[in-house]
Formats: structure tokens, C-alpha cells, sequence
């Protein structure tokens, strides 16, 4: 029987967590990691963490039979990793949760601009049944470009070739052998804007890509072009979309995230309570200058939260516990 505790879980993830490590001594804390709990925990084998709980040499002085850290979070830079080392603990992480999660809210915002449905919904509401200025276009033989080729944009190329779509990816790198296999081009990112009536953006934001949309690279889109961005609000610049907007040099916009929004590592912040007294986010958005343009359809950073996806960061920790257990460790951060 282990010791095992739990940081930065909510009541409705402690049922789920009790039931699958059955005959284990578990406690929970819904709050981060601090010397407080030291007096606790200090016989524990094992501890579940999130981002906000920083797992460093003074914390494991005070922990002298931790072997495991478990990271409920994808990011693991709250955890001094050559420490760990250096003392024989293992550390895992969640290395993957919401790919086909953000990539089925990617094709809601796509069929939203392509279908009408905002405009139709809105309006039937009030009770008005024409369909004058309802007419949208298939998906069929349109040509998507995805920029980032990592694992939600390949939830998006399958689904994309669902609705038997062209596709064309750009990715800094490329393989052969995964194109053929799922049908896609791989293309330059000037001949994927050039080429593509809906471009979806699935790149990390870093200096490289910031503002990788940008009046410049807005030039060489076809024009009426869709762009959806589900990633980063920092890969569009917020001033070049809005006059390509005006122009009509790209007809509409699917948004779950905005330029100006607080800096988030890790998408299960935002359901984290520690974060809303850190950040608000209704301050920082409510007055953005694309919030109320009827070509620009806006999420509010939602494209992760599914309760599927929720679920999945629970099971891939309580995976990590149970495989460490057996002596055969997952998901190990090295």
C-alpha cells in the first residue's frame, strides 16, 4: 500500500481518484504545495501535483521517502528535475490529453463560419424562419491548410479528410511516410496561404511564431480565405487581421484565443481557481477591438474543455502511479 498525495484536485475529481487506487492511502489537498503540509506528507512515497505546486530541493529535504512526482500537467518546469534525479525519484508528467478535443472545437469554429449557424440560430430565436443571407458552402473539396503538423493537427487532417477536404501542412518537419499514409501535401507556408481557403493554426507561440499572420504574410493568402486559430492568441497580429478583415482579404475568423490574453502554460489553468485571482480574463477581453465583429467568431478558451479531456489527465496520473508500482514507470520526464 502506497502513500499518495494528492495537490490541487477538486471535489469531483477525488470520487474517480479514491475508486481507481483502491487499497492505497490517499489524502487530498484542493489547495498547491507549501511548508505547511510538510508535517503531513512527510511520509509519503508519492505526490500528485499541478503547475502551481513548486516541487523544489527544499520540499524534497522535507520528503525523505517521496519516490514519485506525478505532474497533472503536460509543462513540468515547477519541478526541479536534476534534484529529482540526483535522489533516485521519478518524475511523470500527462503528456498528451485534448488533441482530438481541440481539434473537434477547431471544425465547430468551422462550420459555424461556413454554415451560418451563429447568424441562422440567432435569428430563428427571434422567432424569424427566412433563409435569405444563410447560404454558406460545403467543406467538400475545399482545401484546409494546417500549419503545425504535432498531434491535434493531425486530429484535424483526419477530420478534415472526413469531410474529404485537400489538405496541406506546413510543419518544420517533415514525414514522408505520415503524409501518404493520411493523405495530405505538405507545403511552404507561403504556398499553403496561397493555396488555402481555410488556414487553422495548431504551432506553439514563441518568438519564431509570433505574429506568424501578419500583414505581410496576409498578402499571400487567397483572398476570402477563413482563418481559424485555436493555439495562441500571440501567433496573429490583432491589428493586421482586423484590416484584412475590413478588406475583405479574409472573410471571417474563428477564435478560441486572443492577442492580450494572460500568459497560460497549461489549459487546465483556467479552470484553476488560483488563476482567476491572477488573471481576469473578462478585463482583459471584454473590451478587445474583435469581440463584436460580425465576421469574427469568439471562444472563450474553450476549445480544451471537454469532459473527456478532463478525465484523461486524471487517468494518465493515476496510470503513472499504478505503473511506477509495478516497477515498470510511464510517461517518465527525462
Amino acid at each position: 500500500m502506497a502513500k499518495i498525495a494528492f495537490f490541487e484536485v477538486e471535489d469531483w475529481e477525488k470520487e474517480h481518484i479514491k475508486e481507481k487506487l483502491k487499497g492505497h492511502d490517499i489524502i487530498f489537498f484542493k489547495e498547491s504545495l507549501t511548508k505547511a503540509h510538510m508535517p503531513r506528507i512527510s511520509k509519503h512515497d508519492i505526490i500528485a501535483v499541478f503547475i502551481y505546486s513548486e516541487i523544489g530541493k527544499e520540499v524534497l529535504d522535507s520528503l525523505p521517502k517521496l519516490r514519485l512526482v506525478t505532474t497533472m500537467s503536460t509543462g513540468f518546469d515547477h519541478i526541479d528535475i536534476k534534484e529529482c534525479k540526483k535522489r533516485g525519484i521519478t518524475v511523470c508528467n500527462v503528456p498528451t490529453y485534448g488533441e482530438n478535443t481541440v481539434a473537434e472545437h477547431t471544425f465547430g469554429l468551422i462550420l459555424t463560419i461556413t454554415r451560418k449557424i451563429g447568424e441562422a440560430v440567432d435569428r430563428t430565436r427571434k422567432g424569424d424562419f427566412t433563409l435569405g443571407g444563410l447560404r454558406g458552402y460545403d467543406l467538400k473539396g475545399k482545401t484546409i491548410g494546417v500549419v503545425g503538423c504535432g498531434n491535434i493537427g493531425r486530429h484535424v487532417i483526419r477530420i478534415a479528410r472526413g469531410f474529404e477536404m485537400n489538405v496541406l501542412v506546413f510543419d518544420l518537419f517533415q514525414k514522408p511516410k505520415l503524409a501518404k499514409k493520411m493523405g495530405f501535401r505538405y507545403a511552404s507556408l507561403e504556398n499553403l496561404l496561397r493555396n488555402s481557403d481555410i488556414i487553422t493554426l495548431h504551432a506553439p507561440y514563441n518568438k519564431a511564431t509570433r505574429h506568424m499572420i501578419n500583414n505581410k504574410t496576409i498578402k499571400l493568402m487567397k483572398k476570402g480565405a477563413v482563418l481559424i486559430n485555436t493555439s495562441r492568441g500571440g501567433l496573429v497580429d490583432t491589428g493586421a487581421l482586423l484590416k484584412a478583415l475590413d478588406k475583405g482579404a479574409i472573410s471571417a475568423a474563428g477564435l478560441d484565443v486572443l492577442e492580450g490574453e494572460c500568459f497560460i502554460k497549461e489549459e487546465k489553468q483556467l479552470l484553476h481557481s488560483k488563476f482567476a485571482k491572477t488573471c481576469d480574463l473578462r478585463t482583459a477581453l471584454q473590451d478587445h477591438i474583435l469581440l463584436k465583429r460580425n465576421n469574427v467568431y469568439i471562444t472563450p478558451h474553450n476549445a480544451f474543455n471537454s469532459s473527456e479531456a478532463l478525465y484523461r489527465i486524471l487517468d494518465t496520473t493515476i496510470d503513472n502511479i499504478k505503473a511506477f508500482l509495478r516497477k515498470k514507470p510511464i510517461n517518465v520526464v527525462k
